[in-house]
Parts: C-alpha cells; sequence; structure tokens
C-alpha cells in the first residue's frame, strides 16, 4: 500500500480529525475551567454513553399507549402503522413516576417467531427501575408551542427535517458555533488538564468519529468494535517512511505539522489503550452478536481498563443506523427496537458485573422522530420522540417530561403530523452535564439556550 494512503486511512480510523485542525479555545479560560474541577477533582468514576439512532427512531410506536382514549387517539393517527394492544409490553411505573398525561404506556414488544426475547429486557430494566422514559425529546432554540411554530414566532433550529442537520444540531445544541463542537467535545474541554497529564482522551467514539465527540482541545479516539487501530506496519521500509513522514518539526506547513501530530497521538493512544484492554479480563456477561452489541461490549471493556487508562470522567459515543423507515416499518422497526435493547440489557448487565452500574449512564439520541401520519407503508421525518436512559444512577421506572396530545391536527401536531417537541435536548444534556459533575455556569456556557428553558434538570439523575 503506498505509504501516504496508509498514513491518511490510519489516522481517520484512530482519531475523530476535528482536533486536528481546529483553532485551541482561550488558555486562560481552558485552564481557570479545570482548576474548578482539576486533573483529579472527581473521587469517583463517571461515564457518559450516547446511543446514536441514526435515521430518526419512530418513538411514537416505541412508548405507546395501551387503552382508553389515549390509545384511540394513537390508533386514528398512525392508522396502517397503529399496533394491536397485544405488540406491547406494559410498562409499570414507581408511584408517582407515571406519564403526564395519565395514561398507561407499553413497549413496542418486538417480539416474534424467530425473536422470542424482542424489548423484554427493556421491559425488565424498566421494572427494576434502571430505566427511565422521557417524553417527546427534540431540537429546540426556545420553547416552541403550536401557535408559535405556525406563526414564525420564535428561532427553530437550522433545517428541520434534514437528517444531516438534526442529527448534528442535536449533539451540537447550538449554531452559533463555527467550529461545530458537540456538546459532548465541550465538556471535555472544561475537564481536561492543559498538562496533557492524561495522554488517553476522555472522548471516544466506537466504529466511526462523532459529533458530539468534537472538541477544540481534546482529540476523540475512534476505537473499532474489535479494538484500537495500531500503526505499525509490519513492512519496515513502509514503517521507517511512516516514522519520517510524522516526526516532530519536520514538516514545512502548519497544517502538514498539525496533522503530523494528531497521527503521532492517535498512534501513541492505539498503543496505549492496547495494553490498556490487554489487562482486562474476559467479560462473563453475554452481548448479542449484533453491531450495536459489539460496539457496546467493547465500551464495556474499555471501561473495564478505566484506571489504566487514566479518567475518571469519559465519554463514549455508538450509533445504530437503520431508522429511517419510510418504508417496511411495520417489518424493520420491531428489528431495530430488539437490536437496541438487547445491547442496552447486556450494557447494563456488564456495568453491573464491573461493579460501576451506578456511574454509567447510556442514554438514546436521534435526528428526530417519524410523523405520527402514515405514508401508507411507514413514517416521513418528524420532529418530537421518546427517549432512554439506563443506568444504576437513573431514577428509573419513571416517565419523565411531558408526554404529547397524539390527535390528528392536536395541539402538539406543527402539521403533517410532526409532532413539536415538548422538552428540550438542551435540558436532556444539562441533566446530563450537572449529574457528570458540572456546575451551572459551566452548564451555561456549553448549552447557551438552556436559559430559555422553564426546567433545567429533568430529574432522572438521583
Amino acid at each position: 500500500m503506498d505509504r501516504r494512503k496508509f498514513l491518511g486511512q490510519s489516522l481517520m480510523a484512530a482519531v475523530g480529525g476535528a482536533a486536528a485542525y481546529a483553532i485551541p479555545p482561550a488558555l486562560g479560560r481552558l485552564g481557570a475551567a479545570v482548576g474548578r474541577y482539576g486533573a483529579d477533582g472527581f473521587d469517583d468514576y463517571k461515564a457518559l454513553v450516547m446511543v446514536f439512532l441514526n435515521g430518526g427512531n419512530d418513538g411514537f410506536n416505541t412508548v405507546v399507549p395501551l387503552e382508553g382514549a389515549h390509545y384511540a387517539r394513537y390508533a386514528a393517527a398512525r392508522a396502517t402503522l397503529a399496533l394491536p394492544a397485544s405488540a406491547l409490553l406494559p410498562l409499570t411505573p414507581r408511584p408517582g413516576g407515571g406519564a403526564s398525561d395519565g395514561a398507561r404506556y407499553g413497549l413496542q414488544s418486538a417480539l416474534s417467531e424467530t425473536d422470542p426475547i424482542g424489548t423484554t429486557g427493556l421491559q425488565g430494566l424498566f421494572d427494576r427501575g434502571a430505566a427511565a422514559i422521557l417524553g417527546n425529546i427534540g431540537t429546540l432554540v426556545r420553547p416552541t408551542d403550536k401557535d408559535a411554530y405556525l406563526g414564525n414566532a420564535v428561532p427553530l433550529p437550522p433545517q428541520l427535517f434534514s437528517h444531516i442537520d438534526q442529527a448534528q444540531y442535536w449533539q451540537m445544541s447550538r449554531s452559533d458555533d463555527s467550529r461545530r463542537l458537540g456538546w459532548g467535545g465541550r465538556i471535555a474541554d472544561l475537564l481536561t488538564p492543559v498538562t496533557g497529564a492524561t495522554p488517553v482522551p476522555m472522548l471516544m467514539s466506537i466504529n466511526a468519529a462523532t459529533t458530539l465527540a468534537r472538541a477544540a482541545s481534546v482529540d476523540q479516539y475512534v476505537l473499532h468494535q474489535t479494538g484500537p487501530t495500531l500503526m505499525n506496519p509490519a513492512d519496515a521500509d513502509i514503517r521507517q517512511a511512516m516514522q519520517a513522514l510524522v516526526e516532530a518539526d519536520q514538516q514545512a506547513h502548519a497544517m502538514e505539522r498539525s496533522y503530523a501530530g494528531a497521527y503521532r497521538r492517535a498512534r501513541d493512544n492505539g498503543q496505549l489503550i492496547a495494553e490498556a484492554l490487554a489487562g482486562v479480563p474476559p467479560l462473563s456477561t453475554p452481548f448479542p452478536a449484533t453491531g450495536l452489541g459489539g460496539a457496546l461490549r467493547m465500551v464495556a471493556l474499555a471501561i473495564a481498563a478505566r484506571n489504566a487508562l487514566g479518567h475518571r470522567r469519559q465519554i463514549y459515543c455508538v450509533s445504530m443506523g437503520g431508522f429511517d423507515t419510510h418504508d417496511d416499518q411495520l417489518i424493520e422497526h420491531p428489528v431495530l427496537l430488539s437490536t437496541l435493547a438487547q445491547a442496552l440489557t447486556a450494557f447494563y448487565e456488564a456495568t453491573v458485573e464491573l461493579g460501576v452500574s451506578g456511574g454509567v449512564t447510556a442514554f438514546t439520541g436521534s435526528d428526530f422522530g417519524r410523523t405520527l401520519s402514515s405514508n401508507g407503508d411507514g413514517s416521513d421525518h418528524g420532529w418530537g420522540s421518546h427517549h432512554v436512559v439506563v443506568g444504576g444512577a437513573v431514577r428509573g421506572g419513571r416517565f419523565y417530561g411531558r408526554m404529547p396530545d397524539l390527535s390528528v391536527d392536536g395541539p402538539d401536531d406543527g402539521g403533517q403530523g410532526r409532532i413539536i417537541p415538548t422538552t428540550s435536548v438542551d435540558q436532556y444534556a444539562a441533566t446530563l452535564a450537572r449529574w457528570f459533575g458540572l456546575n451551572e455556569t459551566d452548564i451555561d456556557s456549553i448549552l447557551p439556550n438552556l436559559r430559555y428553558f422553564p426546567a433545567r434538570d429533568l430529574g432522572f439523575l438521583g
């Protein structure tokens, strides 16, 4: 293989790349933030694990009213997509933790002759108090109701209903940042010492770089689900040529020097991570043989190696595709939900095995929800959607946020069956960041639109 081609492919496989070209923030501001938290400012371990559902998950066929008038409105709105009550697993909330509209809800079972497990594991986590449902989350700039939306009375997220724009905005929660940093990346910039005392970055994405983990001064490391990319080719000539290309202070152009530095960091991080993982005993918790199962298994292994990696705070990002269900939704969506539920359940059980369940919170995100209305065989790009949070610190067995009215042309229908979110991603992210250990001032700097929303903490983490 051509050595420059190998160099480029190896670098992009191991590091997200954004930090290699980013302009560092003011060191004084960053140093002040690190001073507040300190390199060893936490005496406990916590990890955030984003599971992003690419394509736009149909939250309204994920969590569904079970009975009565609420189910009738759901069935009328969903038409050919409506699930029978027999296809739902009842969710039994803890006292005082029921849905805001008073309705009883169930989880799509996803059970079939070929899949006897379906989403029963996620139902079990909810019943055990290790999972919670967040109602009707979505990207918002300001609180928005139907009149404000239709009357253009409030600013809206850029390019609503566009996959790439909404997936990025969900993970950025602001449009005024020319560097397009993710809110996870902004958290990492605040918590990572400028001295480089912890060489392995606290940001790791599995299999592919993510917007959430894009930071100004911290590289996100892209870890394959089978292990780190080791940039050490067997061919001696290629190895020698690569070393010459990235030797410190040998590049004439600033961009070349930045690229070479990113390569060296990725190479060194890969070696350190490989050594840390080599010291981890095998997990006894079985994971499903799916892409998401493999990705979350690698996250669990990396968490097991947390002491060797040198962090008390880590952010992991994984993703799963296939949720753009314009067609064959009743066939494809149950498989997707079963895959999600089984992987999340295995991951939670692995954190219990490792003794860190109270310090690891997994949460779902997605471009947007789907339309209530059916296109005959599927649903189209919507807005608000329900989400799931899993972990030992989750105040589970409860519903959070306001459940929407699922009536056609009802008070929450912005048109064409697109349900307007009643809770913002900013509120969701702020609740996670606060649990992670950030103070209110820094939460506001990371999520500047949060000040416009009445609830700064949704209460789903204890």
